[in-house]
């Protein structure tokens, strides 16, 4: 690796303050687990690395609010995450989905703000996120705005982030009754990158589908909504044709990608296969109060 600047804030806005809105080659860092990889294979060189361990711990916690939305500070490792008691009973789905995300080591260590915003579309929790409804909030030196996971995503490693603002805290509003699931399919390791993930969220009450989120990652350049698959359980009685018809409708609909974990035929018939069995899982959850 080339020599660079490692710079320690000990606060977020003072972290905000280093970066440089006209060098990419300043970047900010958390747990590093991206970064590092891409610096020891020579695909990124800083000149100047803002270190993020040092700011407020409010960035690493994990709380209800009074209206019952999970706030997760950015700056909180994924296996504190997955750990979280508030999590598993807010979103049990996240909990779940850390389990097989990478290996206990990088959940260790990697955080769920820079999780996010490194933007891999192979990663497990932004097709979650996006099924929950998630937002994020974001500071930076024009001050703060919140910005919905769904939104956060423009393309493979790009974001809308500009390169003055840093993720402050991840906000997963209240589930109420909805019931969710994520599906991935591996070509090795249960938590090696997936071939294609698929995160749904359903509201039901019970034989009839109200409301209904199908996502999908890994296929695509960054997590993408199924809305016409949506369409077809939404206000439907459920039985197994109906789930054929969701399932369908996905293949049909989701522009997929072919890489090294299989063609793009091969993906769109996982999709086909996999939307299915996530909307199965999502609907035999207990009901939620």
């Amino acid at each position: 690796m080339t020599p660079f600047e490692l710079a320690e804030p000990h606060s977020l806005r003072e972290a905000i303050g280093l970066l440089d809105p006209d060098d990419t080659s300043v970047r900010a860092i958390a747990g590093g687990t991206a970064v590092m990889l891409m610096m020891k294979s020579g695909l990124f060189r800083p000149r100047r690395l803002v270190s993020l361990r040092g700011v407020e711990s409010i960035y690493s916690r994990v709380a209800i609010d009074a209206d019952g939305s999970l706030r997760i500070g950015a700056l909180t490792p994924l296996a504190v995450v997955e750990r979280s008691l508030e999590v598993r009973d807010a979103a049990p789905v996240i909990t779940q989905t850390l389990k097989t995300l990478s290996n206990v080591r990088v959940r260790n260590v990697a955080t769920i703000g820079g999780h996010l915003a490194h933007a891999d579309p192979h990663t497990d929790l932004p097709p979650v996120l996006v099924a929950l409804g998630a937002r994020i909030s974001v500071v930076g030196a024009a001050g703060e705005r919140s910005i919905a996971v769904a939104d956060l995503g423009v393309g493979y490693y790009e974001t809308v982030l500009k390169p003055t603002e840093l993720i402050a805290e991840l906000i997963v509003p209240p589930q109420g009754r909805r019931r969710a699931a994520y599906f991935k399919c591996t070509t090795r390791s249960a938590d090696d990158w997936p071939a294609l993930g698929v995160a749904v969220a359903v509201d039901a009450d019970g034989a009839v589908v109200h409301d209904a989120k199908i996502v999908i990652s890994a296929a695509t350049d960054k997590p993408t909504r199924l809305l016409a698959a949506e369409s077809v359980l939404r206000g439907a009685s459920i039985d197994d044709a109906l789930l054929r018809r969701a399932g369908d409708a996905a293949a049909d609909e989701a522009a997929v990608i072919g890489d090294q974990h299989g063609s793009a035929a091969y993906k769109q018939q996982l999709v086909r296969v996999y939307v299915v069995r996530a909307l199965r899982q999502a609907l035999a959850a207990p009901h939620r109060n």
